[in-house]
């Protein structure tokens, strides 16, 4: 029997947390569509088993650490709300129905859900305006201030192009904020409709689509599993036991 008053039961407590997230995740039913937050994620034979669900390879599932971390995001997410409204900002993160801002493409199976669409407010920027937010780690917050958005998160990039086409909102730049995580320091900036972006992640949805309905494997993105994209894919060892 531990002795709480005297031993360190950290481990013990994160423990016990993780595996209700994790048995809490599990119950969840996956999304059965391409999500425009993944459309640039370089793999696209990666998206195929996303799309269907594939059972991920033994032990790769999110551990409850990492669940623990996009539980922070979504916090993060609904404080910079709160502070953009704090500074004058007239943001919408709900439509007239009370649902998240979305789009739906190809019988469904292509959607997306924005954080939020900004109508009015200071002066100094023009709406409406998409609105888009992360909470990062230093490392790829510092990458955001040398390298800006598209340079140094493509994905995220690609994300907002999407959003910006089927919701309408390319007339004007969105707004991507980003909040460090280690320190809160607030990132922004405006970024400007990239019309084909938008147009090649779009028909990089059809082709995987069609690829999945023909149940034809697309390309590997490597020719070795240790490749670094391939280390991280939770169906790495599922991809490299098929025969091309």
């Amino acid at each position: 029997m531990l002795d709480f008053n005297s031993h360190d039961v950290s481990e013990h407590l994160a423990g016990l947390i993780d595996a209700a997230m994790e048995r809490d995740a599990a119950i969840h039913p996956a999304r059965a569509y391409l999500g425009a937050s993944s459309l640039g994620e370089e793999c696209s034979r990666r998206l195929q088993f996303q799309f269907f669900d594939a059972p991920k390879d033994f032990g790769r599932q999110f551990p409850g650490r990492l669940l623990r971390v996009f539980a922070r995001g979504h916090r993060v997410e609904d404080w910079m709300a709160d502070w953009l409204r704090l500074a004058g900002f007239d943001l919408r993160t709900r439509n007239d129905h009370g649902e998240q801002f979305g789009f739906a493409a190809a019988d469904g199976r292509v959607r997306g859900h924005a954080d939020g669409v900004i109508v009015g407010g200071p002066a100094s920027f023009r709406y409406p305006m998409l609105w888009e937010n992360k909470a990062v780690g230093v490392k790829t917050f510092r990458e955001l201030q040398k390298k800006r958005l598209a340079a140094s998160r493509p994905v995220y990039a690609t994300q907002i192009a999407l959003y910006q086409a089927y919701l309408g909102l390319h007339e004007h730049p969105a707004l991507f904020t980003a909040v460090c995580a280690d320190d809160m320091t607030i990132y922004a900036e405006r970024v400007v409709f990239d019309r084909g972006l938008a147009q090649r992640a779009s028909d990089r949805a059809v082709e995987i689509l069609r690829a999945c309905d023909a149940g034809e494997p697309l390309p590997r993105i490597s020719t070795t599993p240790t490749h670094q994209t391939c280390r991280s894919c939770p169906w790495q060892d599922r991809c490299w036991r098929l025969p091309h």
